[in-house]
């Protein structure tokens, strides 16, 4: 079993079971924060740089991707990294791994063996090349959205939602007009070296950790409050309706409908959405309007 694994929060690994499992086994769940898909991005780099590999190879060419995917795995295996300072082969079995020996030209007599071996080594080398600079690429474009920001416990930050990436928010027809940061919050704590946690809402279904650049932090004295975090209830639905304040009857297709004007809980009168009469009344059978 490995020491740790790193996951995002899905639901299998959160839920109780396997969390006692990872335990009993000896290994450490370590479950991403929220909206930081950095966390598995060393993952993620790799298979942009394959996808970059293939697609030089067998773009004119797409069903023959799977021939290449055993060089692409040799040459990424057998390769110096930075970060460790050895090859991924040698980190796995402790030892340096197979080279393939540089093949000269004319040193057998058989053609078809000298033809195959010279366009093995032109292959391996522009594969090395493409390897190289697919990653140069994405990390000078990284490079370009990333900025240096530190916060201390107790200022007061501001937090950037993506709305459709998290299903504890509630939805919205034009989520692109929903406002961009939330807050402000207080910073409790931080959390390795590019997370905090919040001191969010009791209401808020929001795990409480996000990556810095999800956070902006808040200058000046005076306090301007962004609307609140909108939540769903257990159930899945954006809290209850409370009374009909109007009604309307609109075409659609060859027939008519019936709309209601929804009185929302816990929303002012100008928050009021035009809903089907009879989807209310299936969402809400208890409603007495």
């Amino acid at each position: 079993m490995p020491t740790s694994i790193i996951s995002d929060r899905d639901p299998v690994f959160i839920n109780g079971f396997w969390k006692e499992f990872f335990r009993l086994q000896g290994s450490k769940l370590c479950l991403s924060s929220g909206y930081h898909p950095q966390t598995d991005g060393q993952t993620e780099v790799l298979n942009r740089c394959l996808e970059t590999y293939l697609r030089c190879f067998s773009g004119l060419q797409p069903k023959q991707w799977v021939q290449w995917l055993p060089w692409a795995e040799w040459s990424y295996n057998t390769s110096f990294q930075v970060s460790v300072k050895m090859t991924p082969f040698q980190v796995v079995y402790g030892q340096p791994p197979p080279t393939v020996p540089v093949y000269e030209a004319g040193t057998t007599r058989l053609d078809f063996v000298d033809r195959s071996l010279v366009a093995r080594d032109r292959v391996l080398s522009l594969l090395r090349a493409n390897l190289l600079a697919a990653q140069t690429r994405m990390k000078v474009q990284a490079d370009k959205h990333r900025t240096e920001r530190e916060f201390q416990v107790g200022d007061l930050v501001y937090l950037r939602l993506v709305p459709y990436q998290h299903l504890s928010l509630a939805s919205h027809p034009f989520h692109k007009l929903q406002p961009k940061f939330y807050g402000p919050f207080e910073v409790l704590s931080r959390v390795g070296t590019v997370a905090y946690r919040l001191k969010l809402p009791s209401s808020s279904k929001l795990h409480p950790v996000f990556h810095v650049s999800c956070l902006k932090k808040h200058l000046g004295s005076d306090v301007t409050t962004v609307p609140i975090l909108p939540v769903i209830t257990e159930t899945g639905i954006l809290d209850h309706p409370m009374a009909i304040l109007d009604h309307r009857m609109v075409k659609c297709g060859n027939a008519t409908a019936t709309e209601v004007l929804i009185y929302w809980q816990h929303h002012s009168t100008y928050e009021a959405t035009w809903e089907d009469y009879d989807e209310m009344l299936a969402r809400f059978p208890d409603f007495d309007p």
